[in-house]
């Protein structure tokens, strides 16, 4: 049988953690920095984890489940 292939645009914006959740780099973050608080410019570098009912369709792209 053929190897599943991967959205290759899925990899390159989710990445799956050890305990299977799915992270993501939060939008916000190229431009117009200079008029964004401090607190919220670290507040939106964090990487988020992908909600439960999302995670599903996204780990299908991934080829993961």
């Amino acid at each position: 049988m053929p190897k599943m292939k991967s959205r290759r645009s899925a990899t390159k914006r989710f990445k799956i953690t050890p305990t299977g959740k799915v992270k993501f780099q939060r939008a916000g973050m190229r431009h117009n920095l200079e008029k964004m608080r401090g607190k919220d410019k670290r507040q939106q570098s964090d990487e988020g984890v992908l909600a439960p009912e999302h995670a599903k369709g996204v780990k299908r792209l991934l080829g993961k489940g």
